[in-house]
């Protein structure tokens, strides 16, 4: 068991936060005999993160090797000779640490993160976590692709010459983005379609800074961008790919498929290089960063013109995810995480000024995912990335992605295509490209649910040969959404012999509007109006149903709302602290280039998820470094956030709910002058985790997470009045006066005016704040928006009031004895305290080296000093806690794993915890644990002198032992007011300590009692 860094720098611990001094991660998992497992089983493929600094974050800390991070305002050279050293210095130590395991490594990672892929048997996985140079070993993970014109709508400029908005403002659309490169880690990419058109690249023997088109030298492409740095990237061959499919426009392609092979996938429905077998990685690359003004086709019906939104932007490729069998659905591609670190740390080596990353794995649970950590370094490195937040709306804590460092983004709505389903008393719009503009249908209707074919289950979906021909002939079938794709319901009511299709959402499921190809005549209709079709087209036979080609209902339907599937916040990783996601972009019915194969026609696709709502802020993000090249990712991030405007609701009232939209929909318009910035960078990451005990840090003052300097305002836990602290930076002279609203929370600005002479000046302000009538246990939300004679900055805010602000933790001690609890209650009125306990902690003996009254000394464990047990935890316990304690504090260093096992016999893992700082003692806390089988493991890291170490563990039953009992209870409580009460018990076993809790009401504020009986 490996330990977290001892007093580490930032860069070193910024390289590998895998591991973090407290931090509790769960992972999908079944554990083999000795040392847990992951579900996948063993031998399994894993990521090893080693402890040494990555290329992005090295400080200089080796004799011999200069410093590679970049300075603020820089960009990572990775092809510098100081950078190719200290690379050469990690591949050598991967080597050696692999060759000391006898371990293969498929993929090794040098620059935002330091490691490598193997497979591994349990043997290698079992030393590798035991060796010190090691952080962690992580089983590798599956994920997938999150799947007017949206420039337009944006103000970029109109589809015909790019002109009237931010395009033109910027020198023209073949300036917008100029000088840099985003990349795009998906699904690959179609080299022929014109949406990446460009000029053939002029070879050249020797590179050179030439600050013109992109060039090669028959092994390499190289680009030298606006900040000064070259872009580098290597040619690749592969399946229906070669040198030729480079070009001045698409400048980079390369892929990455060891993980996807080591996990059985099976690539015959895909191509091994990097042309795109899907469609969504040449749809996200368009939208980001696609020529202007394509001429775009889909089904034979010419839709206009489309654009990137930055055009003048390159474009690299980083195909990590390949397609599967059935491309109706996602659950059979794959993009595995291994993969997927492997394009990161190649796009960055390889110069990336952008990275967009439309890829899910569900909501997060952690802002340290290998990923997150990935992503963390390529931000050090100066690389702006946009993430997806996932398609899991409408409910909340659904979002992914929940680092700081990098942008989640929302999907929104932009004006669209639309059709009309019209009958006696109804007429409503829906979304349709089907039916042909203008036109008319008009023909009987029936209810697929009374079209069923003898014996077919669940006809009313449309499923594959579950229509009657008899009845559907010549009908208007009205189809439910759910189980299959919606283009296939089409195509089974045209194979039944209908002739149109209104397809309807269901309440309670997915309710986006979606312009889908199909192939009859065919409206999609929100989930709202199905109950009115249905009643209509189940009063009577063959009632007639009009679809016509447009909206004629003559309402417009307002935009931008936040998409149905769009997946919500607050975040419940490691706190609540930082609000995501962080902005809303277009995400629905996105029309943009996809897949073909070497020879076919380029193709177009309209698709929907925050998968196409993400590459519209990387697009941004260029745009924005077009125009200022050395800007840090937390100003561009800053600078859209406080300039984003409210989205819609479906009624066209204000949406509000930052959890939906973040700071709201982005505006391009705007974003160029927001005359104030949060900055915020390595450092204070850095100081955010050490606050929420990630990460141990040498010279780093921790923070409270609601104080990272955000351009939002997070508070996971208020009771009584709460400070945070905001330091902006100005962008225009003049004088900003606050006004902050959050109902029922009151909020005080100190200063609330700010003055500055200038651009580039800082300014420090407070905000406090104090629940007055909000809900407690519920989130209230609102805004702080700085207003000057110029601009309107805006912050999105967002508190949880609770029930009460307690001590975590209390002590004790007697074995007759009292102790005050002071608290103060976020509620007014009577107060439940719910105690349980007290339970004794138990002493774990070691059988196979036994040491008289403890668990164990210095000689203890197995050949990786590790020492093991199994405890049952039973149903009902209010809280498990297990303590490594050592009685040499300042020589020894002892780690402390548990894991949730399959039984005694199987140890496979469902969940694990790990404490594992550079300290002595060690200590794991299971507030309301599931019942069943645990495994304990103790590790004797290093030690200097005799010493003896004991593990203990409770776990705390709603009843116990020493009357323990609390006055008053319950608590008259007055909010915001402090008060107290006396916790007594008596008649406690001499010698022995015991562990309580005690829950405030229903809440989940929770203060742990221990008690030591002397």
């Amino acid at each position: 068991m490996g330990r977290s860094p001892l007093r580490l720098t930032v860069g070193i611990t910024l390289a590998a936060l895998v591991i973090g001094t407290s931090a509790t991660a769960s992972y999908a998992g079944v554990e083999g005999v000795t040392h847990p497992t992951p579900v996948e089983g063993t031998p399994g493929h894993y990521i090893v993160v080693m402890k040494a600094d990555p290329l992005a974050t090295y400080e200089g800390d080796t004799n011999g090797l200069r410093r590679t991070k970049p300075n603020p305002g820089k960009s990572l050279d990775a092809h510098s000779a100081d950078s190719q050293k200290y690379i050469a210095h990690l591949e050598n130590e991967q080597r050696k640490l692999a060759t000391s395991e006898g371990v293969t490594p498929d993929v090794a990672y040098q620059v935002t993160l330091n490691g490598f892929s193997a497979d591994l048997t349990g043997d290698q996985v079992d030393a590798l976590r035991a060796s010190k140079d090691v952080l962690g070993v992580f089983p590798d993970e599956i994920r997938h692709p999150d799947a007017q014109s949206s420039t337009d709508f944006l103000g970029l400029g109109d589809d015909a010459k790019g002109k009237g908005g931010v395009w033109e403002a910027t020198g023209g659309v073949k300036h917008a983005g100029e000088g840099v490169v985003v990349g795009v880690i998906d699904t690959g990419i179609a080299p022929e379609h014109p949406s990446f058109d460009g000029k053939k690249l002029k070879k050249q023997k020797k590179p050179k800074q030439d600050r013109g088109e992109p060039y090669s030298d028959g092994s390499y492409v190289y680009f030298d961008k606006s900040d000064g740095t070259q872009f580098r990237s290597a040619i690749v061959e592969g399946q229906d790919w070669d040198k030729h499919d480079y070009t001045t426009k698409l400048i980079g392609a390369q892929y990455f498929s060891t993980g996807a092979a080591a996990a059985g996938f099976d690539f015959q429905y895909d191509y091994l290089s990097p042309r795109d077998g899907d469609g969504h990685g040449s749809h996200t690359a368009s939208t980001a960063a696609g020529e202007f003004g394509v001429k775009a086709t889909v089904g034979g019906v010419k839709l206009g013109k489309i654009s990137g939104v930055a055009p003048a932007a390159k474009v690299a490729a980083y195909k990590a995810c390949y397609v599967g069998p059935d491309p109706a659905v996602t659950d059979d591609d794959i993009c595995a995480l291994s993969d997927l670190i492997a394009a990161i740390d190649q796009a960055v080596a390889d110069g990336v000024d952008v990275i967009n990353y439309s890829i899910g794995g569900g909501a997060a649970t952690s802002v340290l995912q290998p990923d997150d950590i990935a992503f963390l370094n390529a931000a050090a490195a100066g690389v702006f990335v946009s993430v997806s937040a996932g398609n899991a709306g409408p409910d909340a804590v659904t979002a992914d992605h929940a680092s700081p460092w990098y942008t989640t983004v929302a999907a929104s709505t932009i004006p669209t295509w639309e059709g009309t389903v019209s009958f006696d008393g109804f007429a409503q719009a829906g979304a349709s490209v089907s039916v042909p503009f203008g036109k008319t249908i008009t023909e009987p209707s029936i209810y697929a649910g009374d079209a069923a074919a003898a014996g077919a289950a669940d006809a009313q979906l449309c499923l594959p040969d579950t229509l009657d021909p008899a009845k559907v002939a010549g009908h208007i079938v009205v189809c439910d959404r759910g189980s299959n794709a919606r283009a296939e319901k089409s195509q089974v009511v045209k194979d039944a012999g209908g002739v149109g299709m209104v397809l309807v959402n269901v309440p309670g499921g997915s309710d986006s509007l979606d312009n889908d190809f199909h192939v009859i005549p065919t409206v999609h209709l929100a989930a709202v109006h199905r109950e009115a079709v249905l009643a209509y087209v189940q009063d009577g036979a063959d009632r007639p149903i009009t679809l016509t080609g447009e909206n004629t209902t003559g309402e417009v339907t307002p935009v931008p709302q936040i998409a149905g599937f769009s997946s919500r916040g607050p975040m419940q990783a490691d706190g609540s602290d930082v609000m995501k996601p962080d902005i809303a972009a277009p995400g629905v019915a996105i029309l943009a280039a996809t897949n073909n194969a070497r020879k076919d026609k380029p193709t177009f696709g309209i698709l929907s998820g925050t998968s196409m709502a993400a590459p519209h802020i990387a697009g941004l993000g260029a745009l924005y470094l077009g125009e200022r090249p050395t800007a840090t990712p937390g100003e561009v991030k800053s600078a859209m956030m406080t300039t984003a405007y409210d989205t819609v609701n479906a009624d066209g009232s204000k949406n509000t709910d930052p959890f939906q939209q973040g700071a709201g929909q982005v505006d391009p318009t705007r974003f160029f002058d927001p005359g104030l910035l949060y900055l915020n960078g390595v450092a204070d990451w850095a100081a955010f985790l050490e606050g929420k005990a990630l990460a141990d840090f040498d010279g780093v003052e921790p923070i409270d997470g609601s104080d990272l300097n955000l351009a939002s305002i997070s508070i996971g836990k208020l009771a009584s009045a709460q400070s945070v602290t905001r330091t902006v930076t100005s962008t225009e002279a003049g004088t900003f006066t606050a006004h902050a609203d959050v109902p029922g929370v009151g909020v005080s600005v100190e200063p609330s005016t700010l003055t500055f002479g200038g651009a580039g000046e800082t300014a420090t302000y407070t905000v406090t704040f104090d629940n007055e009538s909000a809900p407690v246990e519920q989130w209230a939300t609102g805004s702080l928006t700085w207003t000057s004679e110029k601009n309107s900055v805006r912050t999105p805010i967002a508190v949880f009031p609770v029930t009460a602000d307690a001590p975590a933790e209390v002590e004790g001690t007697g074995v007759d004895g009292s102790t005050t609890v002071e608290i103060t209650p976020g509620i007014d009125g009577e107060l439940p305290l719910n105690l349980a306990g007290l339970t004794p902690f138990e002493l774990l003996t070691d059988s196979d080296h036994p040491v008289e009254g403890h668990s164990g000394d210095e000689n203890s464990g197995d050949a990786n000093k590790d020492v093991s047990w199994i405890v049952d935890v039973p149903e009902g316990t209010a809280l498990s806690r297990f303590d490594l304690d050592s009685s040499d504090d300042e020589g020894s260093d002892l780690d402390l794993t548990v894991y949730r096992v399959v039984s005694p016999d199987d140890l496979r893992y469902y969940e694990v915890w790990q404490s594992a700082t550079a300290s002595a003692d060690e200590r794991v806390t299971l507030p309301t644990p599931t019942a069943g089988t645990y495994l304990v493991v103790a590790n004797v890291y290093s030690t200097t002198a005799p010493m003896t170490w004991d593990m203990t563990y409770a776990n705390v039953a709603p009843s116990g032992e020493g009357a323990f009992t609390a006055t008053p209870n319950p608590i008259a409580a007055t909010q915001g007011q402090a008060t107290g009460y006396e916790l007594s018990w008596s008649g406690l076993t001499t010698g022995t300590r015991y562990l309580g809790v005690v829950q405030y009401g229903d809440s989940a504020v929770r203060t742990i009692v221990t008690v030591d009986a002397e």
